[in-house]
């Protein structure tokens, strides 16, 4: 375990027969969770890195470089990043901030902009997975129609449609709100930029909270600024930290948390159990639950 000593963890891991040791040399597999540039160098001998993260976009040139498996934390998040997602949906439609920052009644104007997720809506899960299956329950108590984009293409339980996303841009026109959970690659890096923007309805609202980079985050200020669209909650951005005065900050239209949705002190609680899972698969010669494809990055 480097470079944070988790003490539940640890219990959890002895507890199921495991020997926690000081050198990575005597390891037979790791949990890193601690920062990219905290990385150690990865001997011959480790078997395979538990990372506590579901996002490995920022450990991708060091799993090229190691011969290591590699496993992620994808699973422990669903809920968490499915209830922000809504949360931050929410916020921006009933005009949370708009409203804050007026500081006085503006009942009249506001009203008019306020939106409502149980009205005649849809709303399009952009990288439908795990985090999106939850999502997909979470919605179902305000009855949007769902589209769900993935991959495949292959039917998502609970959605009314599921499109493959080399057809991504026909859903553009179609949704009032995106939320968007896909996987940071070459080919989804800024997926959302002003042709995209330009092809939404000026009511869209596109909510963030899988990669930062997903979105051109220059071509976001300008469709919002311009009524292009009408609103963005974000839990990532690019950059990240998003910097002190960045127009995005004062702009009632766009609502931020700062990266809030995956908490922690959640991961600690159950990264151990998983953990042994994939300890269990790699033991036995077996693909690991969340193994990731070095090769596609995620």
């Amino acid at each position: 375990m480097y470079p944070h000593s988790w003490d539940k963890v640890q219990k959890t891991l002895e507890d199921a027969g495991h020997t926690l040791v000081d050198d990575i040399d005597d390891a037979d597999c790791m949990l890193f969770n601690g920062k990219p540039d905290e990385l150690p160098e990865i001997p011959e001998s480790l078997g395979f890195v538990q990372l506590h993260l579901a996002g490995v976009d920022a450990f991708v040139d060091q799993m090229k470089a190691s011969s290591a498996r590699w496993a992620n934390a994808a699973g422990l998040y669903d809920k968490t990043v499915a209830e922000s997602a809504i949360a931050l949906l929410l916020a921006q439609l009933h005009a949370h901030k708009a409203s804050t920052q007026a500081e006085t009644w503006l009942q009249e104007e506001l009203e008019a902009k306020t939106r409502f997720l149980c009205e005649d809506s849809t709303v399009a899960i952009i990288g439908a997975g795990g985090i999106g299956a939850e999502l997909i329950n979470m919605l179902s108590g305000f009855g949007p129609e769902i589209i769900a984009v993935n991959r495949s293409g292959n039917p998502v339980e609970g959605a009314d449609e599921t499109v493959p996303s080399t057809e991504l841009d026909s859903v553009w026109p179609r949704a009032d709100y995106f939320v968007l959970l896909m996987p940071l690659t070459e080919e989804t890096h800024h997926i959302v930029d002003a042709n995209a923007f330009a092809k939404m309805k000026d009511s869209a609202v596109v909510v963030n909270v899988g990669r930062g980079p997903l979105v051109n985050t220059d071509d976001l200020v300008d469709a919002l600024r311009d009524g292009v669209i009408a609103g963005a909650g974000l839990d990532v951005t690019e950059p990240e930290p998003l910097p002190d005065g960045h127009p995005l900050w004062k702009m009632p239209e766009c609502v931020i948390t700062p990266h809030l949705a995956n908490p922690l002190y959640s991961v600690r609680k159950r990264i151990g159990a998983h953990m042994l899972k994939n300890m269990e698969a790699f033991a036995a010669g077996e693909k690991m639950p969340t193994e990731v494809d070095v090769a596609a990055g995620y």
